[in-house]
């Protein structure tokens, strides 16, 4: 009897104990942590949006496993602090349309049972889905989405791993500015060109600010319809007002648009510095072929990187295994925040929203720890916006988008003025 009590009392203590270290008891572990996707995986961007997809799965594909890789959860296999549970993602395709991601977020609430959100490319549709989770107290984390809006809207459960564009708009005219001093030469006039979304509208308002603050003169501000037919009026706009520096901001399909009808219209940009988006993209490339070259735009990642970080050449061989091609900067800041995510929710040992949410906050993840060129990733409590997340700018340069800035890090020169069209073979 004694020795069945002192069983009994044995078992009680083990209940606690996994309790208490992970948040649920022992017989709640859940078999697998399912996390909630939203990506366009149809229209216009749906190119974006599979690739990110795809570079989800291959973090969820290494937390899952077992890899020699100085990432978090690498060498153990699944969610060690939740008893071992295997990393489940429900992908939904949002198509680029803010309603609809609203109502795939709830259905993913409310249906799938997801521990979180993740996602979702577009910054619009990041808005409204991550409404939803606001409402439900459900993490949102969003990996790529880069309105500065998002974090400023006073939301408990919004997190952000990227830099956003208010960080990047900063880091282009900082760039300017040490370009001339370094050349030589005067840029003092900019344009700004901008799809008529929330990721548009928000850079063009940080970018008109900052080039008003420090003396640029704004020549053009011109906001085109997203997904339109035709750029002919607005960039035979650009071209009378002949600015110093082109700031675009725009998806794919835009983006080669605007590359084609430049050259069919003989506008010749000394400067062109996109926010990324569409400028970055393989289809994007595949779209204009050569006429890419000279164009720069802001980034957090290029595969030139692996120099310093030999980890960045390995994640992207099996990321290239999968896809034919190579992480860029959207797929890269994909893979590394879900990454982040389920680190935290592993730190949480728990599905748990709430302990989740702590666990995000309490996140403090070191440059070595990840493919990013950045000093870390730590939220501000206050916004869920990572507060070390630092910029580069790369430049197209025969089909690679090569590091020019910082100017520590360069691994080219910034190819400056552009070829003039007639010039270009």
């Amino acid at each position: 009897m004694k020795n069945a009590i002192v069983r009994s009392l044995a078992r009680i203590a083990a209940v606690a104990a996994v309790t208490l270290a992970t948040g649920l008891p022992a017989w709640a572990q859940p078999k697998d942590v399912v996390i909630g996707v939203l990506y366009p995986l149809s229209g216009p961007t749906a190119q974006a949006g599979v690739d990110s997809k795809a570079a989800t799965e291959l973090a969820v594909e290494i937390v899952n496993g077992r890899y020699d890789l100085d990432l978090p959860l690498a060498r153990t296999q699944g969610l060690p602090n939740l008893g071992g549970a295997k990393v489940r993602l429900v992908t939904v395709d949002h198509q680029g349309k803010p309603e609809l991601g609203q109502s795939e977020a709830e259905r993913l609430i409310t249906q799938e049972k997801v521990a979180a959100l993740y996602g979702a490319y577009h910054s619009s549709v990041s808005a409204t889905a991550s409404q939803v989770a606001e409402r439900y107290g459900i993490p949102y984390f969003s990996g790529e989405s880069s309105s500065p809006s998002l974090h400023r809207r006073g939301f408990k459960w919004f997190f952000r791993s990227s830099p956003h564009d208010e960080h990047f708009s900063t880091a282009m005219f900082e760039f300017i500015r040490e370009f001339q001093a370094k050349k030589g030469v005067k840029l003092p006039t900019v344009s700004l060109f901008y799809e008529d979304t929330l990721f548009g509208s928000d850079s063009a308002k940080v970018q008109e600010q900052l080039a008003t603050q420090q003396g640029y003169k704004v020549v053009e501000k011109i906001a085109y319809r997203s997904r339109g037919t035709s750029l002919t009026v607005e960039v035979q706009r650009l071209k009378a007002g002949n600015a110093s520096v082109l700031l675009p901001t725009g998806y794919t399909s835009d983006a080669i648009l605007f590359v084609k009808t430049a050259r069919e219209l003989e506008y010749n940009l000394p400067m062109v510095i996109a926010q990324d988006a569409g400028y970055i993209e393989s289809d994007f490339v595949a779209g204009v072929g050569k006429d890419a070259d000279g164009i720069m735009s802001r980034s957090v990642f290029s595969l030139d990187l692996a120099a310093k970080k030999p980890m960045v050449a390995r994640i992207n061989a099996m990321y290239k295994a999968k896809m034919n091609k190579d992480l860029n900067d959207n797929t890269s800041r994909s893979f590394t925040g879900m990454i982040v995510l389920l680190d935290a929710i592993n730190r949480a040992g728990s599905t748990d929203p709430e302990a989740i949410r702590k666990a995000l906050l309490a996140t403090d993840m070191k440059p070595d720890q990840m493919i990013m060129p950045w000093k870390g990733v730590k939220f501000d409590p206050a916004t869920g916006q990572n507060e070390l997340g630092t910029p580069l700018m790369t430049q197209w340069r025969g089909g690679q988008l090569k590091i020019v800035w910082p100017f520590e890090l360069a691994s080219a020169d910034v190819l400056y003025p552009l070829p003039k069209w007639a010039e270009r073979k």
